[in-house]
């Protein structure tokens, strides 16, 4: 009798293994096995990280193996277990490959194709079909969307993190429960006898440092020495954690009456304020985004405030970005624009207003929507619209890894009503939610493609700005990964056309839009793509804002907001209307208290620890793809991250703020922080 030898993998994470019983069926162009039962006598099969073996006996040959069906069954009790893969020898010899990676609950099934990529309009016979169609019609029962709140992009349908699908849950939710991760920081921080301190202001600026002295680095200790300083002000924007909002400034606006008089005395070039503009020396940034957002009131016993400031920056002629006039309010009748010219204190002030809003743009907007909602939308519709078998899905799915899990979770415990973000976020107890709303009405497709977003604001020019590393690096990383996906479509699409009649491809950036996206007219994220080009440039929007993008705007958050005066998360006294009236009982009064303090540096830090075992752009430990055309384009690609590492090494040797959150070697493929 012919038989047919199966390996299978069992997964290395914790509980992947299982007691259960296991059957496969094997189905091919000439026939079917019959169901097997996979047990060898006097042996423990399917244990975690296990390899196995066993003969699997027909009548006939069997022909070329299209499908493997594995069943799991009870034993004792419902045992979930993580197949990572199947391998079928043949009888002549032939070795089959059937990546799963997968798990398998309660009395489960699946049905794995091998692991060649196909698209849709190259499947020939019904039953290949018909197995795509199957799979997509599960998924999108398990898969659904759902709107959270109001006028934001479309979330999973699950309210917590166990109701998720097991294959998208973390290994161990416990590993991501946020109220756990918080308190373990604030204790590892040494800061838990002020955690409850509410309403008890510090000293004076120094005291901050006791809940600064535990956990130091290079940056942190750098920007407590140095966070008064202009310098220091004005480079955040170009290398910090919110390195996203700063544009040339082409014509003063009306709302900022900015005047040669007033800031004369900053710029070095003997021109006017308007000479300046034009010379291409003037940058600004504005907080608009801040304007009417309601301030945190869940504490009946601390009023809570926020600002929209306006700041206008001057590039001097050592290329430094300084502050030169900062406005704390969109109304010029209402808000005098503070300058360095200022007593020491109003411009102390106005600097950590600016810092404040910059922390709340970038936590809820730059961070939170930007980059975890979005990649969410792409990870459902992916779910949705793509089979496991389509060379999209393979390419995309090591960026969606556990990204639903994350936001699942921050939706339970850090960004829910009574949340962890209320306790000492001025826009937390609902300001986070509006600000999300009011942001998605600006937000376009064409603002996630890096090189386009970096030109928008006018800073595309090296020469213009030789420091700006966020951009330098960003490029870097944005060409290799454009580079690989361009790899791997070319292998698939032959042709425009290719695109064109691959409905399933349509179907998922179809379904980003009109319901992740929820159509707003004004996103102009695309409803088709018809070029090989398109197609390139959305999977790689995909991939960078997954990887490259958050990794920018989240590992960095401890190293620039850890010293609470350089980013309030809060700030507990209204923005000046006047200047004159600061002292430093005023900033002190101002900024955090001593227990939302706590809560701000345990945050930050929890927020930026990378995963145990974490995945980095370029690493595809999990094989989905198995021809060899691809596995080159992979070690291409990883070539070339290694190089752009290695740049990015080299120039911060000789910097003392090195810039490495665009580094390949320390960005995750996924958003899972």
């Amino acid at each position: 009798m012919p038989s047919y030898t199966v390996t299978i993998a069992t997964g290395n994470q914790w509980f992947a293994g299982t007691d259960d019983y296991v059957y496969i069926t094997l189905v091919g162009t000439e026939g079917c096995s019959e169901r097997t039962l996979l047990d060898k006598p006097l042996y423990n099969d399917f244990e975690r990280g296990a390899v196995d073996s066993y003969d699997v006996k027909v009548g006939e040959n069997l022909g070329d193996i299209m499908l493997v069906k594995i069943e799991k069954k009870k034993y004792w009790m419902l045992d979930d277990w993580y197949c990572r893969y199947v391998t079928v020898k043949t009888p002549c010899g032939d070795y089959v490959e059937f990546p799963c990676f997968r798990w398998l609950v309660d009395d489960k099934e699946v049905i794995l194709r091998d692991g060649r990529a196909f698209l849709p309009q190259d499947d020939k016979t019904s039953l290949v079909k018909q197995h795509r169609q199957k799979e997509l019609d599960q998924r999108r029962k398990t898969y659904r969307w759902k709107e959270w709140q109001p006028g934001f992009p479309m979330s999973i349908d699950a309210n917590r993190h166990r109701d998720l699908p097991r294959d998208i849950q973390f290994d161990s939710e416990k590993g991501v429960d946020f109220i756990l991760n918080y308190s373990k920081a604030i204790e590892n921080l040494c800061v838990n006898s002020f955690m409850n301190m509410f309403q008890s202001s510090w000293s004076d600026l120094a005291d901050f440092e006791k809940i600064f002295v535990r956990i130091k680095n290079t940056i942190s200790e750098y920007v407590m020495e140095h966070w008064k300083e202009d310098f220091m002000f004005g480079y955040q924007f170009l290398n910090g954690c919110n390195p996203v909002l700063i544009s040339k400034c082409t014509k003063l606006p009306d709302k900022f009456p900015v005047t040669d008089e007033m800031i004369s005395v900053s710029l070095e070039r003997d021109l006017t304020l308007e000479q300046e503009i034009k010379a291409g020396n003037i940058y600004i940034v504005d907080y608009e985004m801040l304007e009417g957002i309601e301030a945190n009131s869940t504490d009946p016993n601390t009023q809570q405030y926020l600002a929209a400031p306006i700041c206008l920056l001057y590039k001097n002629v050592r290329n430094k970005i300084l502050p030169i006039a900062i406005q704390l309010g969109q109304n010029p009748d209402e808000n005098p624009v503070f300058l360095p010219t200022d007593s020491q204190y109003d411009w102390m002030l106005a600097k950590i207003w600016v810092r404040s809003a910059d922390f709340q743009h970038h936590q809820t907007i730059s961070h939170l929507l930007r980059t975890h909602l979005i990649t969410e939308v792409f990870g459902i519709a992916m779910y949705r619209q793509l089979p496991a078998v389509h060379p999209a899905f393979k390419l995309l799915i090591p960026h969606i890894r556990f990204t639903i899990a994350i936001n699942t979770k921050a939706r339970e415990q850090l960004i829910c009503e009574s949340g962890i973000f209320d306790k000492a976020n001025a826009t937390g107890g609902g300001g986070h939610v509006q600000l999300v709303q009011k942001a998605m009405k600006t937000l376009t497709y064409r603002s996630f493609c890096f090189p386009d977003m970096i030109k928008s604001r006018g800073m595309d020019s090296t020469e213009d700005l030789p420091t700006y590393f966020y951009r330098d690096d960003g490029y870097k990383v944005w060409e290799a990964t454009k580079s690989f996906v361009s790899d791997v479509v070319g292998i698939y699409y032959t042709s425009d056309e290719r695109v064109q009649g691959d409905e399933e491809i349509q179907a998922f950036v179809k379904d980003v839009c009109s319901f992740g996206m929820q159509d707003f007219d004004h996103c102009e994220f695309p409803k088709s793509l018809k070029t090989r080009d398109e197609l390139i440039e959305y999977l790689t929007v995909v991939i960078f804002t997954a990887s490259a993008q958050h990794a920018a705007v989240n590992f960095g958050q401890y190293d620039w907001c850890s010293w609470i005066p350089n980013a309030p998360s809060t700030m507990r006294k209204p923005p000046p209307k006047e200047k004159g009236q600061a002292d430093i009982k005023t900033i002190i009064d101002s900024l955090p208290d001593r227990g939302r303090s706590s809560w701000h540096l345990g945050a930050v830090w929890a927020l930026s620890q990378y995963q145990e075992n974490e995945l980095y752009l370029g690493m595809y430990p999990d094989e989905h793809f198995i021809e060899s055309p691809v596995k080159r384009a992979m070690e291409r690609f990883r070539k070339q991250l290694a190089e752009i590492s290695s740049i990015i090494k080299r120039r911060n040797e000789e910097k003392k703020l090195p810039y490495y959150n665009m580094s390949p070697d320390k960005i995750p493929n996924s958003v899972a922080v």
